[in-house]
Order: C-alpha cells, then structure tokens, then sequence
C-alpha cells in the first residue's frame, strides 16, 4: 500500500519529464501550462527539491515554451512556500534572462520584478542582489540588459554598503561598449533615478545620463528624454537649470530626427518637470522649432501637442506666447504637405479656443477651421468637425452657423459624390454636439435630400445615418419629424426613391420599437406590395420578412400575411420567391406562437 502512495506521488513528475521530452512542442508547451497544477500535486517541499532544479536544467527549447516556463515562474512563489522560499525561483529565471529571444528574457525580467518585492531583506541581500550582480556582468550583452531592468526593485531595501555597489553597477552598464546594453540603461535610468536619493542622482546618475545623451547612438540617445523627465522631477528649479538643460538643449536640437520626434512626443511632459520659468526661457523656442522641423513626423508630433502645450503655459505669458510664437507655425501646419502633420494639427487646435476666447477665436482661429474643413483629406475634416463642440461653447451656434455650416453644406452639395459621402459620416456627430433645434432648422433638410441623391452610395449612407440620429435625438423625434419626410417618399415616381423608404423603414424599426412600426410604417409597406415596379414589390416582401419581430402579433396574422399570399401569385418569379420565403418563415412563426399559447 506504502508503495502504491509513492508510485501515485511520483506520477506527476514523472509525466511531466516525460511531456517535456517529447518531440511534439505543443504537448511540451501544454505541459508548461499545467506546472502549478503539477506544483500543487507535489507539495512545496518536493516543488522546491525537485521541480524547479529539473526546470532549471532543462532550459533549451523552442522559445514559446522558455516563455511560457518564464510567465508561470512568476507567480510561483506561493508553490514554493511563500517569501521564505521564493529564492529558489531565481535560477531558472536567471538562465531564462539570458536567453537570446528578447520575449523570453523580457518575461523573464517582468517575473523577476514580481517576485523581488516579495523577498524578504536579507534574502534580497543575499539571494537577488547577487543575481543583479552577475547578470551585470554577464559575457553576453543578453544578461546585462536584462540587469538594466532589476536595480530599481530591489534598490530601496537594501544597506548602503549595497546601495553604493549597485549604483557602481549600473554606471558600468551606462558606459558599456554594446550599444544594446546602453539602450535598455537608458531606458531605465528614469526609473532607477526615482528610488535614488537625491545626492545620489546628481552626484552618480546625472553624468551616466549626460554620457547616454551625447550617445554615438541615437537610438540609445532618444531613450533619455524620458529619464530627463524623471530627474527633473527630484530637483529644484536652478538644479535643473545648472545640471540639466545643457544637456537637455543639445537633446531638443539633436542632429537624428528620431531624437527630436522623442522630444516633440514627451514635450509636454517635460514641460510640467522642468517648472515655469525654464519653460519660457527655453522651451517656447524650442516648441517652435520642433513645430517647424524639416522631419515630417517631428511636426505632426508637436502639432499634436499644441493644446496641451499652451494650456500649461504660465498664466501671465500664456496669450501672448500663444499670439506671437504658436499661431504663426499653426498658420504653417494648416497647408503642410504631409497629411499627418494636418490631422494632427485637425485634433488639437480647436482647443485653443478657450485660450483666445470668443474674440480671438472668430479672428485667428475660424479662418483655419475653414481651411481644414475643405481639406482633401477625410481624417482632417474628420477632427475638426470631431470637435466642434469646444469652440460651440466660446463663440456660440450663432456664430458657428454663420462661419462653419455654410462649409459643411458646401460639402455636402459638392459635384463630387465621394466628397458628400465623407461629409455624410459626420452628420450624427455633428447633430449630437449641436443640439436637436439647431439641427431641425439647418440640417434636416439637408439629410432628407441625400436620400433621394442620384448615387446609390450616397442614399444607402444617408439611410443608415437615419438610424444613428434616432439613437441621438429619440423616437418621438423620429414620429414627428423624419417618418412624415422618409414616408411621403413612397409616392415618389421614381422607383429609386420609393425603395430608399423600404431601405430606411428597415433600419429606422430597430430603433423606433413595435408599436411606431406597426402603426405607421406597416400601412405603408402594404400598399407599396401593389406598385407596379417589380424591384420594388419584392423589396416589400424583404422588408416584411425582416420586420416580422417589429410587428405586433394580431398585426402579423391580419396584414402582412394577406400581403405576401397575395405577392406568392404575383407575375415576377423573383417577387414570388421572396414572398415565399418570407411567409414560410411567417407561418412557422405563428405556427409555433399557436403551440405556446395553446400550451
């Protein structure tokens, strides 16, 4: 019996070195998957002993199983016995670190991180601290650049004696001769900065970053405008102004225009770190610069920022700044050959409307609204109607109808129908920012006639538009002013626009619910089964079809069924088909609704 319970506790294992030697990857993957299962079956202490040193000597497979093995490591901690044991978990993530595949060490590093907090001190000391060490400095560049990534989790709870070891370490990585290891110390020397303490930073950490920053690399260069923001924020305004921005200037005008997209992406950012003064003396300029870089991507960054950037100016420099530096570049960037660069522009500038307020915004700001608005590019046009509704609460849907909807409706009548089927897209939005009334009385009548447009294009999207705006505006709007307009065309003598009402009856029932459905689009759906278009009547079998859960029982037995028998014997074979169909799936319908009630 005692040899049958050793047999069944060494099962586990024993498949689980079976699995994974196997040929086929996805049975060793699966296996990986099942490892806290496995874990569990063993216990903590055969875990401990066994499991994880025949993990760590089994690390030479195909990479999504190392990863897999990688992100199950990290939460294993409780498998182990919890922060008394949780060491045993670093050498196999240790080899995992080292790996070739970037995915694999990076998931490595992440578990890594999740379990360094969950160390206790002097097992941090004795245990982590050394991995960070070695791995520091490994033969390979793989294991020092996942070390880059380990100093700040355990920093912080460790004697100075270490603190001072590991600060020495990471120096050493700053100036390391693979330009790779260099890369991933950048990356994380904002954060490593953050749990130093300030003389630390600026006596060890800012020349690492000055170094980094004059890089012959400049994708190692690029990464130290965000640990820039990161030191800025641990000193004082003449700290900064000494120790920093020589540094930071020779970054925002570096010869890579990859550097400089960093800049313009992060600039923002770096203007909150680096406090208001040093923001006038250096940045404004350097803003308009970056605004009317020679690099495409650079300009359509800091065009994107230009709300953002003008609301955090000083207060008393804010208008001003706006007036004389911004407004002439964005005057530029309106008529930028690069369509990015305009539809970033497109994203932000209505915002600065509330900085210029009514007067300015009706003299600097609507005229390139205009411009925008007529823009070839949709995605431009796009933002700016997006968001109207900022500069409707400065000036006002007065002036706004005056200046910008004779631009929309332009659009909307234009002889080019691809240009009306752009404009069309954006009328729901528009609605919803502008308000019902206003709505009623401009636009309406401009919806109504794209139903009856020449292009087919452009009445099935001005058909689909209808849906959106009874979601917008609700359905006694719906009642009382659009099914009069989109029903009267049922009369209409051209067929195109009769079967445009059978098209919006069937997207307008959803939203409308039973009751309008049945009691004013059915009666005319019925008379229209007597048209004398056969494209039309075999349309009214359709829509029936597609109406039947819109339309009230007694309805369904009383009207539509009479309907369709009748289309069933009509002279077109395709009207019969449809109407065939509909009512075979009708009659089941109530058919199955006589059971229930007999039932």
């Amino acid at each position: 019996m005692a040899d049958g319970n050793v047999e069944d506790s060494i099962y586990p294992i024993a498949v689980l070195i079976d699995e994974l030697r196997n040929e086929d990857v996805a049975l060793r993957l699966n296996s990986i998957k099942k490892l806290s299962t496995i874990a569990l079956a063993l216990g903590v202490e055969r875990t401990r002993n066994e499991l994880i040193p025949f993990l760590t000597d089994t690390i030479y497979d195909e990479d999504e199983v190392l990863l897999a093995l990688a992100e199950q490591l990290g939460n294993f901690t409780p498998l182990v016995g919890g922060s008394d044991h949780v060491y045993v978990l670093l050498a196999p993530l240790e080899s995992l670190a080292t790996v070739e595949e970037t995915v694999v060490r990076d998931k490595a590093v992440d578990s890594l991180r999740n379990i360094a907090v969950e160390h206790k001190p002097k097992d941090l000391e004795s245990h982590f601290v050394p991995l960070v060490k070695r791995l520091s400095q490994g033969d390979w560049f793989t294991s020092r650049t996942s070390a880059c990534g380990l100093f700040s989790v355990c920093y912080a709870r460790v004697n100075p004696n270490v603190k001072s070891e590991l600060r020495n370490h990471y120096k050493m990585l700053c100036n390391d001769d693979t330009p790779m290891v260099r890369r991933a110390a950048a990356g994380k020397l904002g954060e490593f900065a953050k749990v130093c303490d300030g003389d630390q930073v600026k006596a060890d950490l800012i020349p690492s970053f000055t170094a980094l920053a004059g890089d012959d690399q400049d994708s190692v260069r690029l990464l130290t405008v965000e640990a820039s923001i990161a030191i800025a924020g641990l000193l004082n305004s003449t700290e900064i102004e000494d120790l920093l921005m020589p540094t930071i200037r020779a970054v925002m005008q570096d010869k890579s225009w990859r550097v400089r997209y960093m800049v313009a992406d992060k600039f923002t950012e770096l203007q909150k770190a680096v406090k208001f003064e040093i923001t006038k003396n250096d940045l404004v300029n350097a803003y308009h610069h970056l605004l009317r870089d020679a690099e495409a991507e650079v300009r359509a960054a800091a065009a994107h920022k230009v709300k953002d950037f003008c609301e955090a100016l000083p207060k008393d420099c804010q208008e001003q700044v706006l007036m004389n530096s911004i407004l002439p570049c964005v005057k530029e960037l309106v008529n930028d050959p690069n369509q990015h660069v305009k539809s970033a522009l497109a994203s932000t500038i209505m915002g600065l409307s509330t900085i210029l307020g009514r007067d300015g915004t009706i003299e600097h700001l609507l005229p390139l609204f205009l411009t925008q608005l007529k823009d070839e590019c949709p995605e431009v046009r796009l933002n700016i109607i997006s968001n109207l509704e900022c500069v409707n609460k400065v000036i006002g849907v007065s002036q706004l109808s005056q200046s910008l909807l004779p631009a929309i409706v332009d659009l909307a009548e234009d002889s080019k129908w691809r240009v009306r089927l752009a404009i069309i897209e954006y009328i729901p939005l528009l609605a919803g920012q502008l308000g019902i009334d206003f709505f009623n009385e401009k636009l309406n009548n401009l919806c109504m006639t794209w139903l009856s447009d020449s292009v087919y294009a452009i009445r099935e999207a001005a058909t689909k538009n209808l849906k959106k705006l009874v979601e917008e505006f609700g359905t006694d709007w719906a009642q009382n002013t659009l099914m009069p307009k989109v029903l009267n065309m049922s009369r209409n003598q051209n067929y195109l626009h009769r079967l445009t009402t059978l098209f919006a009856i069937n997207v307008l029932a959803d939203g409308c619910g039973k009751d309008i459905t049945s009691k004013t689009m059915l009666p005319v759906i019925i008379n229209m089964g007597g048209d004398s278009v056969p494209n039309v009547r075999f349309n009214v079998a359709k829509t029936l079809h597609k109406l039947e859960p819109n339309v009230e029982d007694s309805d369904l037995q009383s009207k539509v069924k009479p309907c369709l028998e009748k289309l069933t014997t009509d002279t077109d074979v395709d009207v019969r088909y449809f109407a065939s169909e509909a009512i075979d799936v009708l009659g089941l319908k109530l058919h199955c609704k006589d059971l229930a009630k007999v039932g």
